[in-house]
């Protein structure tokens, strides 16, 4: 059997662990591909003093590396959705497939990058744009093929699930974990990809393709960070007996598929709630399989090169008829289901309502909920702090519609009694 070629272009993080993985394994990979594997064309900007690549053809044109006719497979690793769109299509164009781990890159550009792929006759593979080194994708559309996903969430943001995870063990404030996360390389300089919800949206708009055979709607998916989480809410949520995590949610319903992002409420046993640190984890629901739960390194070089290799790996097994699973795990994607808006979401809430030290506050919020079609199922009344006019007031409720949820606030926020805004989160129970 033929060697297959690879060539890398970018050697940051996600370049160089693939390198040096298939360097230090090599036989290894060759055993499992069934034919030789090798890195002969890499193409950076500059030399990474972690990588030898003295034996290897080095290019500071990046787009040599795809015009190279001796080169088979692409390994994408240069970020961002510009450069990065115009290499993987001139890859395409050329006849050679490709291997990525940019999420924005397929979340925003999938479907025209894959039907070019089609057309041509090559595969553009992405197992290590999702949760790193968890083969996330290939569980969704191959291991759990005999089933109608019914709904998936997950923590697909190690950033964001370290900086809630101190928070809870430690008591710190948001912004000093975040300092300390952009100082331990966890968090860019400019964290809002993370923190505001866009990296993990990118993610659960892949995940939701592959798991109900959907074009790819990242557009569509309903985003909120975590930077208005405070120590307060989390200690409120552990007396209640949950755990706050940033989820991305996808799940089937009567009336369409629900995509969001948001930091949530999650019952303390469960196994998700009790994941830390810049760990990530999938929870997947099927109908015949029932809840699977899918955990390990979301980020880091090797981890991500591990995911990266399985692809290259699983088209050098088949470089000679290339397509055996469709880039969505599909081979239609339905048009008839609709994508909910936020108002039609149905999920219960954990609402922390500052109101004044008067007598009959509970009865009249109590109330105010009531009218709106809204049911109780948890309060925590706080005493007031010394000398403090307003006092906590914490409230779970039975699943509602958003809509409802959004006018019974407006309505509460509307009380004299209650003069700042209420802290609204979504829970979610996440059984079977």
């Amino acid at each position: 059997m033929k060697q297959v070629n690879v060539g890398i272009c970018g050697l940051g993080t996600v370049g160089a662990g693939t390198f040096n993985v298939i360097q230090r394994n090599l036989d290894e990979i060759a055993r499992r591909a069934g034919r030789s594997v090798k890195i002969t064309h890499i193409g950076a900007r500059r030399d990474n003093p972690a990588c030898d690549t003295s034996q290897v053809k080095v290019s500071r044109d990046i787009f040599d590396v795809v015009k190279d006719p001796d080169v088979h497979i692409i390994v994408e690793t240069i970020g961002g959705t510009t450069v990065a769109k115009d290499l993987v299509l001139t890859a395409i164009e050329n006849g050679k497939d490709v291997v990525t781990a940019n999420k924005a890159l397929i979340a925003v550009h999938g479907n025209e990058i894959f039907a070019a792929a089609e057309a041509k006759g090559v595969v553009v593979a992405y197992e290590a744009s999702v949760a790193g080194g968890i083969p996330i994708i290939k569980a969704i559309r191959e291991g759990l093929v005999a089933n109608q996903i019914e709904s998936l969430a997950g923590i697909i943001n190690g950033t964001g699930n370290f900086i809630l995870s101190e928070m809870s063990e430690k008591g710190r404030a948001f912004e000093d974990v975040l300092k300390e996360a952009q100082e331990l390389g966890y968090a860019e300089a400019d964290p809002t990809f993370d923190v505001e919800g866009i990296d993990a949206a990118h993610k659960l708009a892949i995940l939701a393709a592959n798991a109900f055979g959907v074009s790819l709607q990242f557009d569509k998916v309903y985003t909120e960070g975590i930077t208005k989480i405070t120590r307060e809410d989390v200690q409120f949520a552990e007396e209640l007996g949950y755990n706050i995590k940033h989820l991305g949610i996808a799940r089937r319903t009567d009336e369409g598929l629900e995509m969001r992002v948001h930091p949530t409420l999650i019952p303390n046993k469960r196994l998700l709630a009790n994941v830390d640190g810049v760990l990530n984890a999938v929870l997947v629901i099927g109908d015949a399989v029932g809840p699977t739960m899918y955990h390990g390194a979301g980020a880091g070089a090797e981890a991500t090169a591990s995911a990266v290799i399985a692809d290259i790996v699983d088209i050098a097994r088949d470089i000679d008829s290339p397509g055996l699973v469709p880039h969505l795990g599909f081979s239609t994607v339905t048009k008839d289901l609709p994508v909910l808006a936020p108002d039609d979401f149905t999920t219960s809430y954990y609402l922390h309502i500052s109101v004044k030290d008067e007598v009959g506050q509970m009865a009249r919020i109590a109330d105010t909920l009531s009218k709106h079609g809204i049911n109780m199922e948890a309060i925590i009344q706080k005493e007031a702090p010394d000398d403090a006019e307003l006092v906590p007031l914490v409230l779970l409720t039975q699943p509602v519609k958003e809509r409802q949820m959004n006018s019974a606030i407006a309505a509460i926020e509307a009380l004299a009694s209650v003069p700042e805004k209420v802290v609204r989160i979504r829970v979610e129970r996440l059984d079977s």
